[in-house]
């Protein structure tokens, strides 16, 4: 097996972490001595044993000069647990490769420095790995690199644009309004603007996809909300309210709603991932999913998609 293969398996580990490890990222660690795995683990829970300890206890003593494969840089500080680099330098392992570093500007690189000033290999293959490495601890990444959550924004739109089909309720198929409740079910909180409030009265809730719990639900903009709506008011200016957000362990919020909160979170580079269902229509009139923005926007990591008889078009605004 190559360094990608344990890394790949590093990867697979960590997932087994989500929806159990929040506020802190899904790790996955896998230790190789003389071409054999030795030693495997996950994060399972804040407080826990992260996933290089959870490794090298697996391992049972067969750590010296093995190499381990990581999805992040092992910590450098201490919090509810010792540094990991420590964990790593004692046991005697060779060489860690990691997938990426950590997200916090103030610790990026602090554990790998120490691993190395202490005779440890360190190598960061970079490429597609790293991407999936970012990409899976998202939320996490943005509120350590910009202290508010991952904000994905989504739209049903027409061929032309529109996020209306005159005498339609509806502009997406079911297969992508399905999706969207998967989304809703996989994000910390859910948002729309006053306008869609008043207009639709939505219950942005997780329906048909055994969400076990459903996301908050939040209403951005001047108050007040309707008589019987129960969502969640927030009033503030909105990197002032994503800031909150983020200090209450929201970590990723789904953006729906229309143009003018779209516009609003577009236009002050508040939105990290942009998802389009785009269906086989031209709407011919009616208003248009995004409003002027201050200049162009490129998207990174652009990946089209066909769900049902409409194309899930989606791409990153920045590097999470």
């Amino acid at each position: 097996m190559t360094d990608a293969d344990f890394l790949e398996r590093a990867l697979e580990l960590a997932e087994r972490g989500r929806g159990t490890t929040a506020p802190n990222p899904v790790v996955g660690a896998v230790l190789v001595r003389n071409g054999e795995v030795v030693g495997e683990g996950w994060h399972e829970r804040p407080g826990g044993p992260h996933a290089e300890i959870v490794a090298l206890e697996a391992a049972g003593g067969r750590t010296d000069g093995a190499t381990l494969y990581v999805t992040l840089e092992p910590c450098a500080h201490h919090g509810r647990t010792p540094p990991c680099a420590d964990a790593v330098v004692a046991a005697g392992v060779a060489k860690v490769v990691a997938a990426v570093g950590d997200p916090d500007p103030r610790t990026d690189g602090v554990g790998f420095s120490r691993l190395r000033a202490a005779g440890v290999e360190v190598e960061l293959p970079g490429g597609e790995l790293e991407w999936r490495a970012r990409v899976q601890n998202e939320g996490f990444r943005t509120v350590a690199a910009l202290g508010r959550p991952f904000v994905l924004y989504k739209a049903a739109v027409t061929l032309d644009g529109r996020v209306t089909v005159p005498g339609s309720r509806w502009v997406s198929g079911e297969e992508s309004r399905r999706r969207v409740h998967e989304l809703r079910a996989a994000m910390d909180a859910v948002a729309v603007g006053m306008g869609t409030v008043r207009a639709d009265a939505p219950a942005l809730t997780a329906r048909g996809v055994g969400a076990e719990k459903h996301p908050r639900r939040i209403a951005f903009g001047r108050g007040p909300l309707p008589a019987g709506s129960d969502l969640e008011l927030r009033s503030g200016p909105l990197e002032e309210e994503l800031r909150h957000l983020a200090e209450e362990e929201v970590q990723s919020l789904l953006l729906e709603g229309g143009p003018t909160i779209a516009t609003a979170f577009v236009g002050g580079g508040l939105v990290d991932r942009l998802m389009l269902f785009v269906a086989s229509t031209l709407a011919g009139s009616g208003p248009r999913f995004l409003g002027e923005l201050p200049g162009p926007l490129d998207l990174l990591h652009t990946t089209a998609e066909r769900v049902g008889h409409d194309v899930l078009l989606s791409g990153y605004l920045r590097e999470p």
